[in-house]
C-alpha cells in the first residue's frame, strides 16, 4: 500500500514557476515508477510527466517537454515536478501516481498503468 500526498500548488502569473512535491508513504518506494497526471475543468485527466523506480529514466508530454522537469529522491520518498515557463493552459489540478512498471527502469504512461493515486494540488496559471 502507498500514499500519496502532493503540495505546492498555488497561483502564479505566466511566465512563471512552481515546483510540484509528491510524499509517498511506504518504504519501497523505488519500487514504484511514478508520474504526474493533471485535469483542467471540462477536461479528461492527461499524463504530463513519468520517472521510473530506478536510474531516472523519464518521459514527457510534448505539452511540458523543455518547460516541466520530474524528479524524485528514493531516500526521502518523495518526488517532485518542477514546472517552469508556465501558461495559462497549464491550469489545472496536478496529481502524483505510482505504480509498478516491469522493471525498475520502465515509465509508466498510461493512468490504467498506475494503482496509487494522490488527491491533487491545483495550479492556477492567471495576471
Amino acid at each position: 500500500q502507498v500514499q500519496l500526498v502532493e503540495s505546492g500548488g498555488g497561483l502564479v502569473q505566466p511566465g512563471g514557476s512552481l515546483r510540484l512535491s509528491c510524499a509517498a508513504s511506504g518504504r519501497t518506494f523505488s519500487s514504484y515508477a511514478m508520474g504526474w497526471f493533471r485535469q483542467a475543468p471540462g477536461k479528461e485527466r492527461e499524463f504530463v510527466a513519468a520517472i521510473s523506480g530506478e536510474y531516472g529514466n523519464t518521459y514527457y508530454a510534448d505539452s511540458v517537454k523543455g518547460r516541466f522537469t520530474i524528479s524524485r529522491d528514493n531516500a526521502k520518498n518523495t518526488g517532485w515536478l518542477q514546472m517552469n515557463i508556465l501558461k495559462p493552459e497549464d491550469t489545472a489540478v496536478y496529481v502524483c501516481a505510482a505504480g509498478v512498471a516491469p522493471h525498475y527502469g520502465r515509465t509508466l504512461i498510461r493512468d490504467y498503468e498506475y494503482k496509487y493515486w494522490g488527491q491533487g494540488t491545483q495550479v492556477t496559471v492567471s495576471s
